[in-house]
């Protein structure tokens, strides 16, 4: 642990240098070419060999250790948002509508920051570390392409820990949460059909627009009278497209919206609600509606024996006083992705700091991370991969 702490130290002039050009260097959604050559280069001065999975963006590494053992997987997502960087830092954005407003550069910087720490301690290590730089989180198909392509095989990964910034959470503390972290998403598309015609004749029309106004409304009976008031969901509706003159009611409507949730068991009832209230309601109008439910994403959900091998980590590395108990959020995190392929915790990094005006929310345009965390990530994340190992271990002995 000594070690892990003077190697943190060591390398914390040199994480605010990548994580700093990183951010000058936005990236969007399976466009990270520059960033995938930067990861690559690090690695590469670290003898961290790169496995050639068949991607065009993002890098998976392997460290092997001096004895056989478990493969422990670190993941960090690379891609930036299209947003125009508002807040004036010596290292703002140089691509022009693209920033990394999500902190993925802090994410990248703190898996290549435990890379470094492990690569010094290999001889330490009786196992493997696979280092996973995912691409395009942000589009929620980062993670399906990299299963997909076998991330999790090869050597097979027996745990994966992975973490991202949260600015409510100050620097220097790690959220670990046991249970529902982040939700599960779900994509809904709904058309809703009507008979088109003249505004100032509506009786002879059935306006979809109407329809589909009662079912916006409708569909929040969802939450409030068909989901226990115990459990969480969240139904919104995000785009509504209509017509192309103010006097004209159209044939049709299209909607896409959103849904988020946690247990399983909610997950699978909603898409039959919304079934249900969508088609009775427009044909209480008179119209016709179709729903489209897409399941995107799985929630994540910190099991209770990698949630412990994670607080322990933060722990080792924070403090008694390190680790907090997060509130959780209904953004999503295809990090549930990996999970399902095997187990794993996943973290939030306190990057929050009013003195250095530090926070902002995910994807606002003034959003920064107080560089403090970098070093506290990079540990975490290596603490995490010897807390595993000595759990495998302990287990099969």
């Amino acid at each position: 642990m000594d070690l892990i702490k003077d190697l943190m130290k060591k390398n914390e002039k040199r994480l605010i240098e990548i994580r700093r050009d990183l951010h000058m260097h936005p990236e969007l959604s399976f466009q990270e070419y520059r960033t995938t050559e930067k990861i690559k280069g690090i690695l590469r001065e670290l003898n961290i060999e790169i496995l050639d999975i068949g991607l065009e963006t993002g890098v998976v590494g392997l460290l092997k250790g001096k004895n056989p053992g478990p493969t422990i997987a670190l993941r960090g997502d690379i891609d930036a948002l299209p947003i125009t960087q508002e807040n004036n830092v010596t290292y703002k954005s140089k691509n022009k509508g693209v920033m990394h407003a999500c902190g993925h550069d802090v994410h990248t910087t703190c898996v290549l920051g435990a890379a470094m720490i492990l690569a010094e301690m290999r001889d330490n290590i009786d196992g493997n570390v696979k280092f996973i730089f995912q691409h395009a989180e942000e589009v929620n198909k980062g993670a399906k392409i990299l299963v997909e392509k076998g991330v999790m095989d090869n050597p097979h990964v027996d745990a994966v820990f992975g973490l991202h910034n949260h600015p409510d959470i100050p620097v220097k503390k790690v959220g670990v949460k046991l249970g529902g972290l982040m939700a599960a998403v779900d994509t809904i598309r709904i058309k809703v059909k009507g008979v088109g015609g003249h505004g100032a004749i509506p009786n002879k029309t059935i306006d979809p627009v109407l329809a589909s106004s009662a079912i916006i409304m409708g569909i929040q009976s969802i939450a409030s009278r068909n989901i226990s008031p115990l459990d969480s969901v969240v139904v919104s509706i995000g785009t509504v497209n209509a017509g192309i003159a103010n006097n004209v009611i159209p044939e049709e409507v299209k909607m896409s919206g959103t849904v988020r949730s946690f247990s399983k068991d909610v997950r699978d009832k909603v898409p039959m609600l919304l079934e249900r209230q969508i088609t009775n309601i427009a044909t209480a109008y008179g119209a016709q509606a179709e729903l489209e439910y897409i399941f995107d994403l799985p929630a994540v959900i910190n099991e209770e024996v990698m949630y412990r091998i994670g607080r322990k980590a933060v722990e080792k590395v924070c403090g008694p006083e390190g680790p907090v108990d997060p509130t959780p959020s209904m953004g999503g995190e295809d990090f549930s992705i990996l999970m399902e392929k095997a187990p794993g915790c996943f973290f939030w990094l306190g990057v929050g700091n009013k003195d250095k005006d530090c926070v902002y929310q995910w994807h606002n345009p003034k959003f920064d991370a107080d560089e403090g965390a970098l070093t506290v990530g990079s540990g975490v994340l290596a603490q995490s991969v010897f807390e595993a190992i000595d759990y495998f271990r302990s287990k099969n002995s």
